[in-house]
């Protein structure tokens, strides 16, 4: 490190206006402990195939992604990269780990531990934001702001650990709720210090691509576990091809331009564009836990269970629901040359895949991947001749 020890926060995004701000090799590490916080809550997710084990799934999806998006909102502002940052991102991490392990007993009677992963990780960020509100002065309304807000629902957070479930997780759903509602009501003093409109994105854009993995994973993983055969191929096949939609769909139409928003104190909508990545990333991984399963179902040839089939059309339309409105917003606020019916297009989709988890009873495995692989692959034919159509006009 050719760095000094230590050094003060200072306000990256005032110095950096004119620069096109990149993810650090510290941001890249911090992100592989999510790889495993992910892998393991999809895990959990694998074992409870029902509505309530989705539901719970959910919950405990929330503050890991909570957690990724107050580190790297910290970072986009305040971010040293000296040896106290360093550190403090390491506890981060080491508290992260914890979470992942305490995740499979996250919603039973030793759920003490996973609140207490969780109340470390967001008590380091509360530390973090006194720090630089002390020695940034113009941003200390700012952080002031956080600090009081994530306190507040870290102590009911704490609080939940002395309640029996399921009073314990109402107290967890009412934190979160504290938590999401911080940054909303901030308005003019996001303002005043807006994120960087620049590393934001990528950030989000880079953790999209690791529950895409946790989606390949799962495919991979699925195979391993079977002899190769054509029907296990041919889902395996369709399963990637579902993933790589995804991939297409959200970085062919992304640009992060909606958190432009913040600068003129428009919360909600540049809030709304970041938030619906929350629902994306649970879709995302809960796809490959669904391909997973209907690969060891397809040896069988027969009808997909229910749950299965649930689970792979619900977590598809979860994701193209997000992804329309992500793509919607981005029309709004954003880049106004993108076509807004592209949205309706994929509420469209979503449609037809929910309809087929109604009445696609007596589908087979692979009869069902091939609809749903259509019905994701079609949008990008989609974006493909909307961005054709689009051409001459930009040349214009």
């Amino acid at each position: 490190m050719t760095k000094g020890f230590w050094q003060p926060p200072r306000l990256r995004t005032l110095e950096e206006e004119e620069e096109e701000r990149r993810a650090t090799w510290l941001e890249l590490f911090y992100d592989l402990v999510f790889v495993a916080a992910i892998a393991e809550v999809a895990h959990y997710l694998d074992g409870h195939l029902s509505v309530s084990g989705f539901l719970c799934y959910m919950l405990l999806f929330v503050p890991i992604w909570w957690s990724w998006v107050g580190a790297t909102f910290y970072a986009t502002r305040f971010d040293t990269d000296d040896l106290g940052h360093r550190l403090l991102t390491l506890l981060q991490m080491v508290a992260i780990a914890v979470l992942a392990v305490n995740v499979h007993h996250g919603l039973e009677e030793s759920s003490d531990g996973f609140a207490l992963s969780y109340i470390t990780v967001r008590g380091i960020l509360i530390v973090q934001y006194l720090i630089a509100g002390y020695h940034v002065p113009v941003a200390r309304s700012l952080t002031n702001w956080y600090a009081r807000g994530f306190s507040l629902a870290v102590a009911i957070w704490l609080l939940s650990i002395f309640v029996p479930p399921p009073w314990r997780f109402a107290l967890w759903i009412l934190a979160l709720i504290i938590d999401f509602g911080t940054p909303l009501t901030a308005g003019k003093l996001v303002a005043k210090i807006p994120p960087s409109f620049s590393h934001v994105p990528e950030r989000v854009g880079l953790f999209t691509i690791i529950v895409l993995g946790e989606a390949v994973i799962g495919v991979v993983r699925a195979v391993a576990q079977l002899q190769w055969g054509i029907l296990s191929a041919g889902v395996a096949l369709l399963g990637m091809s579902i993933a790589f939609s995804l991939w297409w769909i959200y970085f062919d139409s992304v640009d992060g331009s909606p958190l432009r928003g913040m600068a003129s104190g428009k919360m909600g909508i540049s809030l709304t564009w970041l938030y619906f990545h929350l629902p994306l990333a649970i879709g995302i991984a809960a796809t490959g836990v669904g391909v997973e399963h209907i690969i060891v179902s397809s040896k069988k040839a027969i009808a997909l269970p229910s749950p299965e089939r649930w689970l792979i059309c619900g977590a598809v339309a979860i994701c193209l629901i997000s992804l329309a409105v992500i793509h919607l917003i981005t029309c709004i606020v954003g880049a106004k040359h993108r076509s807004k019916i592209l949205a309706a297009y994929r509420i469209g989709s979503a449609a037809f895949i929910l309809i087929i988890a109604i009445g696609g009873i007596n589908l087979s495995p692979i009869v069902l991947m091939v609809l749903v692989a259509l019905a994701c692959a079609l949008q990008v034919v989609l974006d493909l001749l909307r961005s054709r159509q689009s051409l001459p006009q930009a040349n214009n």
